[in-house]
């Protein structure tokens, strides 16, 4: 396969009706187009239109990817349900950006990386598509993971801020790890975001959506009802939701943590200090785990070239007689064979003791510059 290309459409807040999708028909013969529905894979062509203008014009998500290593993931949001200035502010980067688009403000998320597994991008839409869902509840965790993902490409001055830390980075939900994986964000960036991240608040229960409802003008509940017997998808509980947040700002998912924002130059040095401090702890590891297996292996050692002492001079015998063959597997039979008889010389080296092949230590040999007289 030379090249491979995923598009997968999905439309959220409403279906796509009869003509919708006779349209949609006439982009693609191959494409699988349901009423919520587009997906399609090329290995040689590819989509016959704007995959932006599809997304603009009939659905919600759209994602996208390319076995040279190009992933993508759109969400579009309602302009009434989404401040563009203040998402804007929040990705300021390229791989991770806002655009206005009609009545509709599109949150896009791009990476590029190799990935040694394979993936033909057939699973990702079901995992990532419910993020449109928590941004338009006021959770704006996904685009701070999308500011981590422009840090990490090197996108940011060493003095540029960082935007407002959201609550809740330390406990992501399975949608916001799926992005992180979707998109290659180092595990290193997430924990050092974490740390100076508020625990999530929990959203409004039962009895206070009854009260905060019940408070309002008799006219508005009527409207309230209308949307949710009317209204498109989640669209009207999202609205609810985000309207009762904004009444009540202590409680919104979203609310940031009250420290100082960090440049972007001082959170990636705390981000190459702990993984310094990670390798560090690593190899005091290894070390350490290394020393424990030799003083375990120590009388073992001991104890087999003890056996060995025993049959020394057969063991000799059994490294020449290979090689006075003078065969390439012969040599290699005399190899293995020496290993351990080496191993006992050394050993009687170190302790002055004469070996079986017929020389002696260097020790044994003579005395030492400053060793007593031979009496």
């Amino acid at each position: 396969m030379s090249e491979y290309q995923y598009y997968d459409f999905r439309a959220i807040d409403r279906a796509l009706t009869k003509a919708e999708m006779a349209e949609l028909r006439s982009v693609s013969t191959r494409a699988v187009i349901t009423s919520t529905s587009f997906t399609n894979h090329y290995e040689w062509g590819d989509l016959k239109a704007d995959p932006l203008k599809l997304l603009e014009k009939y659905f919600d998500t759209f994602l996208y990817v390319a076995n040279w290593g190009t992933r993508e993931l759109y969400l579009r949001l309602p302009r009434e349900l989404a401040d563009y200035k203040v998402l804007r502010a929040l990705l300021p980067g390229e791989a991770a950006q806002v655009r206005k688009s009609g009545n509709s403000v599109i949150v896009a998320f791009e990476n590029q990386f190799e990935d040694e597994d394979w993936d033909d991008g057939t699973g990702w839409m079901g995992s990532l598509m419910s993020l449109r869902s928590e941004l338009l509840r006021g959770d704006r965790r996904c685009l701070y993971l999308g500011w981590l993902l422009s840090a990490q490409n090197g996108e940011f001055a060493s003095d540029d801020l960082e935007p407002a830390v959201p609550a809740g980075l330390g406990e992501l939900s399975a949608p916001l790890h799926s992005l992180i994986e979707f998109l290659g964000i180092d595990e290193d960036l997430i924990e050092v975001a974490a740390s100076a991240s508020a625990p999530l608040n929990a959203g409004p229960d039962q009895k206070e959506l009854a009260t905060w409802i019940q408070s309002l003008p008799e006219k508005e509940k009527n409207n309230l009802l209308a949307a949710a017997v009317s209204g498109p998808g989640e669209r009207w509980k999202n609205g609810l939701l985000r309207r009762f947040e904004q009444q009540n700002a202590r409680r919104a998912l979203s609310a940031p943590d009250t420290v100082c924002r960090r440049t972007a130059g001082d959170f990636l040095r705390l981000v190459r200090a702990r993984v310094e401090e990670r390798t560090r702890l690593l190899e005091a590891k290894r070390a350490s785990e290394a020393a424990r297996r030799k003083a375990e292996d120590e009388p073992n050692r001991s104890r087999d070239l003890d056996q060995l002492g025993k049959r020394e001079k057969a063991t000799w015998n059994q490294i020449a007689a290979p090689i006075q063959k003078r065969q390439p597997k012969e040599y290699d039979k005399a190899v293995t064979a020496d290993r351990p008889a080496r191993s006992l010389k050394a050993s009687r080296a170190r302790s002055c003791i004469p070996d079986g092949s017929g020389e002696t230590s260097s020790n044994a040999r003579g005395q030492g510059k400053f060793s007593a007289p031979v009496e």
